[in-house]
């Protein structure tokens, strides 16, 4: 498989969570939370099952079943967090909760290489998808009993001119064709370890559970810092996190053992993630009413997977045109990671000019 058609096997799935976000968020606060999240399991279930079955078709099947696939997670992210958010008042119990929502990102992607690794390697791979659809189905299910309903809005003329069908189909149009525009990111500190240093895939995952215990870790610390100091300096931290992060796998050298760099960068990238996210998603939260939630959620989500999409978009142009004849991998997968530095630094900036503002301002309204 060229690197073309390697690229469609992520860009596919991330086109559809980032595209499907927004409207999810705002189908969830007309449906029903509830409803929606549940849905977001069985889709995803449904067309797990016809990702593995695309072994006996062929790569355009594949690529399709992964970009229906997204549209399982874009569902379930905005409802997800909004039932949290209408399930807990502000308090430090509603911190802890979002904090640990955000920790199952680096934990579960790190888990579901291993297991699909697991798969590839030693039975064959449509299980690895297949055996997703399974727990999927069963999360579902476990989902409609256990989860408290809230109802949607019952009005159908109301719901349909609320809906805003047309403002859907054309604003996720124009967010497809973007994102296609920069399909050709990829994974590079995944890449740096099983192309350059020539790895295997399940070795490979092993080497990303440092993230997991990491991440979770940083969920627990953001959890209770979040009621004691202001948001704007966790931001802060957690762009200093994926700054340094991204510098130590960047500069890493390719013979250099995995304890050192390779290790404590992947230690340390997991307490930008797993900071920045619920500080992020509490901010809009806490300022919006209940009945918002899913657009709040929605929000915060299709910034997430839209800036992670159009980065590796971004990263995949720089690379393509630093080592136009693919002669010097190295050199190219380098220059897109010292783009992410780059980026990661004006975060720093930014989030640094926000602690200086946002002060001020705080004072102000105490007095």
């Amino acid at each position: 498989m060229d690197i073309a058609s390697r690229s469609w096997v992520i860009a596919a799935y991330s086109l559809t969570v980032g595209t499907f976000i927004l409207p999810a968020g705002r189908w969830g606060d007309l449906f029903g939370h509830k409803r929606m999240f549940v849905l977001g399991f069985i889709w995803f279930g449904l067309w797990s099952i016809l990702a593995g079955l695309s072994v006996y078709v062929d790569q355009i099947f594949f690529d399709f079943s992964r970009a229906m696939q997204g549209i399982g997670p874009a569902i379930l992210l905005p409802n997800g967090i909004a039932i949290l958010g209408t399930l807990y008042p502000p308090s430090p119990r509603k911190d802890m909760a979002f904090a640990m929502f955000g920790s199952v990102a680096p934990g579960g992607s790190v888990f579901g290489a291993v297991f699909a690794s697991i798969f590839a390697q030693f039975l064959w791979w449509p299980w690895a998808y297949w055996a997703m659809a399974i727990a999927c189905l069963i999360i579902a299910i476990v989902a409609w009993v256990v989860i408290p309903a809230y109802p949607g809005n019952d009005d159908k003329d109301e719901m349909f001119q609320r809906l805003d069908v047309l403002g859907s189909i054309f604003g996720v149009g124009g967010l497809v064709l973007v994102n296609v525009a920069w399909n050709q990111g990829v994974y590079y500190s995944f890449q740096f370890l099983l192309v350059l240093r020539g790895q295997t895939p399940l070795l490979t995952s092993a080497q990303f559970v440092p993230c997991a215990i990491s991440g979770l870790c940083a969920a627990v610390t953001t959890g209770v810092l979040m009621s004691r100091i202001r948001h704007a300096y966790i931001m802060l931290t957690a762009l200093l996190c994926f700054t340094v992060g991204t510098i130590l796998i960047a500069t890493a050298p390719v013979e250099q053992t995995y304890w050192a760099q390779t290790f404590v960068s992947m230690v340390i990238t997991p307490w930008g993630m797993d900071m920045s996210f619920p500080a992020g998603t509490l901010i809009l939260s806490a300022a919006l009413p209940r009945e918002h939630q899913g657009l709040a959620a929605s929000l915060v989500s299709t910034v997430v997977n839209y800036s992670i999409s159009l980065g590796l978009g971004f990263a995949g142009t720089v690379e393509s045109n630093v080592d136009k004849d693919r002669s010097d991998m190295l050199k190219g997968f380098r220059a897109a990671l010292y783009m992410g530095i780059g980026l990661a630094s004006l975060g720093v900036a930014v989030a640094a000019l926000f602690t200086v503002v946002a002060r001020p301002r705080r004072a102000a309204e105490k007095t």
